[in-house]
């Protein structure tokens, strides 16, 4: 018994870091997986309007295409005025450390200015963003390549059934199981892309009206960041407060802040709950870690995946006898 566990932890290793050797093509199969699943029950929707398959996902392609190229219009003007407004940043950021290093001098806590802006020196975010700006055309290549994987997924749905069918030893309960887990993730993923797109707008919303500057980017990073689990809207959150604390003051920041507060409170434990109805299925101990496993093994799409992920391994731990134990210690006790 020990040796088939000391095999199988083995095997576990040994499949985990091949995944994160080939995440360079993992992880653009799995956005091109989820994006079908969420952009299938368009395309069923069209069907019932008798809409042929290969028109309607050449329709909802071209309108995410058109989409993403006015976003990006957009992001992309916002990003370089902020790369350009980023050094005005150093002066305002000294004077408030200079402020800290007073008050931290009161209590018998000396700390070098010098030493407290080589952490807060604007130029390494300017240097990130002229990174990530020159590999934009870099980008535009593996977003059409991501594409066109989606396109052929839509296309393939239809036979995938039948394949199955004979593939599995037991078609039957193999696609029980299957069903199950794409509607799981299909209603996850769809519930989760529009909640967070209303983020986002909202979000945008409330700091256009607050004349807070960037108000499209912060948007942007409040609807991506959404998708990660407890800390994302936090995180999404802490550089639009900073900017306002240090061109604004604080009373600016505090309403910022009060908006966000507002947001998630509203979105995230009001409105997402009723939505998802009976829940995920999963603790919340088991959501925060499987954000930290699948930010570790995937990167920062992990993140954003680790929960429909985590679904996913679930349901496929429950299909096994051996695996319905651990399921259970993944679920929410309900």
């Amino acid at each position: 018994m020990g040796l088939r566990t000391l095999l199988m932890l083995a095997s576990v290793v040994i499949i985990l870091s091949g995944i994160k050797a080939a995440s360079q093509i993992v992880v653009p199969f799995l956005l091109a997986l989820f994006l079908s699943i969420v952009l299938y029950p368009l395309v069923r929707m069209m069907a019932r309007w008798r809409i042929p398959s290969v028109l309607s996902i050449l329709i909802i392609i071209v309108a995410i295409v058109i989409g993403m190229f006015m976003t990006v219009s957009l992001l992309g003007s916002s990003l370089n005025e902020f790369t350009r407004t980023l050094p005005q940043y150093r002066g305002p950021i000294s004077e408030h450390l200079r402020t800290f290093q007073a008050y931290a001098a009161q209590v018998n806590i000396h700390i070098s200015n010098e030493e407290l802006m080589q952490y807060f020196d604007p130029s390494a975010l300017v240097s990130f963003i002229t990174r990530m700006l020159s590999g934009f055309s870099g980008m535009m290549t593996n977003i059409f390549l991501l594409l066109m994987t989606v396109v052929f997924m839509l296309l393939e749905v239809q036979t995938l059934p039948g394949k199955l069918a004979k593939a599995l030893n037991n078609p039957q309960q193999g696609m029980l199981g299957i069903q199950a887990a794409l509607d799981s993730i299909s209603r996850y993923m769809t519930i989760k892309t529009a909640i967070s797109l209303a983020t986002g707008l909202v979000i945008w919303l409330f700091l256009s009206v607050l004349d807070v500057k960037y108000a499209m980017l912060w948007g942007v990073l409040g609807f991506l960041l959404n998708y990660i689990p407890n800390i994302g809207s936090v995180i999404a959150a802490i550089p639009p407060v900073l900017q306002t604390l240090l061109f604004s003051g604080f009373s600016d920041a505090l309403i910022v802040t009060a908006c966000f507060v507002v947001v998630n409170i509203l979105i995230g434990n009001v409105i997402e709950p009723r939505v998802m109805g009976r829940g995920l299925g999963l603790s919340t101990l088991v959501v925060f870690l499987s954000l930290i496993f699948w930010g570790w093994l995937l990167g920062p799409v992990g993140m954003l995946l680790s929960v429909p992920l985590t679904i996913v391994a679930k349901i496929m731990l429950e299909a096994t006898p051996s695996g319905q134990r651990l399921a259970i210690m993944l679920g929410d006790g309900k």
